[in-house]
């Protein structure tokens, strides 16, 4: 079945989503062209069989933003990010005989333009900024008067636009205006994020998974190593990524130059949490690379809680700078790592606790070990004990409880891999003086 995607936009935008996906047979284009953005919130209503809601301009998701955070309905925006600002002002300059110093500028958030902005060392440049994120009214006649004003006052000699209708309304008064340009990769990234989030619903009843990979000390690297960076590390990553994203069954979208984002389910959690000790796709990218690398994923019974972890999980792996490392954090919060690295526990002393303590025979001692190798030492449910052991939950609760009355384990946790239904606690390997009190 297609994954319908409503486009939301105006007509020479929404005939570039179209071309995005020519060959595509697994995607269609649902048009939804508006000539003003304050028609968006009754196109809206038209796009209920669309399985996936995509927003050409910031300024049209804003007028509907309260719809669709009621409806939750999956939404996304084609981003106003750095190369799009960078291109816009280029093709502003190469318009004008003279250098643009002073102009202002009109986007969904400002925060990100004045970082780019400071990167560039604008001390010459007179830069003024219209946030429009958080403008309830939306109001396109506001948007253009802060504009109209600081021309009259004399303070700006262009505008640099986000929003048609502000260029064409300050044209008409004779102020200089550029209409910033959509490239081409940002809607062919948004266009497969919205295919992502489309499968990802399919699988709504059971857990979702988000990665986020980057390269550490990136902007420092490309400093030392020049175009290197980017002819080299960036094009192996990338074919590393996607041959995992290939043998795991996910969805790859690339977000920046040194940042990618992974989408899966339950193959792709089966195979990492197969490969707890030793991690192939950061074995692999360690050996062909060698720079380091951070990879942070999250689980989530949503799209948003699944990124929103893996974004803790890449704050974790942050906190080493210089080495490669890998850290999962579920959907409880709980946080499981360095995936890749083998854990040493005592084998020994821990079958002696088994069989003393738990009271368990010599097979399920020895099984448990196993089980407890095989995971790196992270923490486990008593459904991983049966899918391990394969007996019912049942007998695995009760080897659970076994080990429990005998200190031999502590719960350190919970997780929910599914909508309905109470979390599973997680269990773990007690410290030998958890298990002499």
């Amino acid at each position: 079945m297609k994954t319908k995607i409503a486009v939301f936009g105006r007509k020479e935008v929404v005939d570039q989503c179209h071309s995005s996906v020519l060959g595509q047979v697994d995607l269609e284009i649902v048009p939804f062209i508006y000539t003003h953005v304050n028609e968006t919130p009754k196109l809206i209503e038209k796009a209920f069989i669309c399985d996936v809601y995509l927003f050409t301009e910031a300024i049209s998701y804003a007028f509907v933003k309260k719809i669709i955070n009621k409806k939750r309905l999956p939404a996304v925006q084609i981003p106003c990010d750095d190369y799009m600002f960078l291109t816009s002002l280029f093709l502003a300059n190469n318009e004008r005989e003279k250098p643009i110093k002073r102009l202002s500028i009109d986007l969904w958030n400002k925060h990100r333009i004045h970082e780019v902005l400071t990167k560039l060392n604008t001390s010459n440049y007179e830069v003024y900024t219209s946030d429009y994120r958080n403008n309830e009214d939306n109001n396109i006649d506001q948007i253009t008067a802060f504009h109209k004003q600081l021309w009259e006052k004399g303070k700006i000699d262009h505008v640099l636009t986000s929003i048609k209708e502000v260029d064409l309304m300050l044209k008409d008064a004779n102020i200089p205006s550029t209409c910033m340009e959509i490239p081409k990769v940002n809607i062919e990234r948004a266009i497969q994020k919205c295919k992502s989030i489309a499968t990802l619903k399919k699988y709504n009843h059971t857990q979702m998974i988000a990665g986020y990979v980057c390269v550490k000390g990136f902007e420092l690297l490309n400093r030392e190593k020049g175009e290197i960076t980017y002819e080299m590390i960036l094009p192996k990553l990338d074919q590393l990524l996607e041959e995992f994203t290939f043998q795991t069954e996910a969805a790859l979208i690339q977000t920046k130059a040194n940042q990618y984002v992974l989408f899966g389910t339950q193959k792709m959690i089966h195979y990492i949490t197969d490969h707890y000790r030793n991690f192939p796709l950061l074995t692999e990218i360690e050996r062909s690379l060698q720079v380091p690398i951070s990879i942070g994923f999250g689980l989530g019974m949503t799209v948003k809680q699944a990124e929103n972890n893996a974004k803790l999980a890449l704050d974790r792996c942050n906190q080493e700078p210089y080495r490669h490392n890998c850290f999962l954090v579920n959907e409880q919060g709980d946080s499981f790592g360095p995936i890749g690295v083998k854990k040493h526990f005592d084998a020994a002393r821990l079958y002696q606790a088994l069989i003393h303590k738990a009271r368990l025979n010599n097979e399920l001692s020895y099984n448990f070990i196993n089980f407890i190798s095989s995971r790196n030492n992270e923490p486990f449910s008593s459904n991983d004990i049966a899918l391990y052991y394969r007996v019912t939950k049942r007998s695995a609760e009760r080897t659970i409880n076994k080990l429990l009355n005998g200190k031999v384990i502590k719960v350190v946790g919970e997780e929910k891999p599914y909508l309905k239904g109470r979390p599973r606690k997680l269990f773990q390997i007690a410290t030998e003086k958890e298990k002499a009190r």
